[in-house]
């Protein structure tokens, strides 16, 4: 799968990420204190890593890309009750990451696989979706972003 072509995307379904607070841990190192991944960083890191290369990805994306975050919490038992006392926003009393918690986690995480580096994400967007029957899991649509009529264009000609 060449993912690399003008228009390509891929979807990406992940485990549910693992929070910012676990992810990263000090460590001292003589007289300063660096961040480090944890264990459990590093099994979320090498499993987001295996599902994106059976996606397809056999390198990442080069250049500038977008990404897309789809956050699906986990589905609480009692679901129903709360839809019936709220339908409309029964799953704002739902744990979950903040969106930007899980956006840090995932870019590591994809980071060198799905793309170069996260400073190669020029544009990106997020929401929290309803839990539904499908469990707690998070939805990645990665693509290389092409941009077209570029200000800079008209300086070069």
């Amino acid at each position: 799968m060449e993912n690399r072509e003008i228009g390509y995307k891929a979807v990406l379904v992940l485990p549910y990420p693992i929070s910012a607070n676990r992810y990263w841990r000090p460590v001292n190192i003589g007289k300063h204190i660096t961040i480090v991944p944890t264990k459990e960083a590093k099994a979320y890191k090498a499993q987001a890593a295996l599902l994106a290369r059976t996606a397809g990805f056999r390198k990442p994306i080069a250049g500038r890309v977008q990404v897309g975050v789809q956050l699906y919490p986990h589905r609480p038992l009692d679901w129903q009750k709360r839809a019936a006392r709220d339908p409309l926003t029964w799953d704002d009393s739902v744990q979950c990451l903040d969106i930007d918690n899980a956006r840090k986690v995932l870019y590591d995480a994809l980071k060198g696989v799905a793309f170069e580096d996260d400073s190669r994400i020029f544009k990106d967007w997020a929401e929290r979706m309803e839990p539904d029957a499908n469990g707690a899991r998070v939805v990645v649509t990665i693509a290389p972003l092409v941009l077209k009529n570029h200000p800079q264009m008209e300086l070069a000609a």
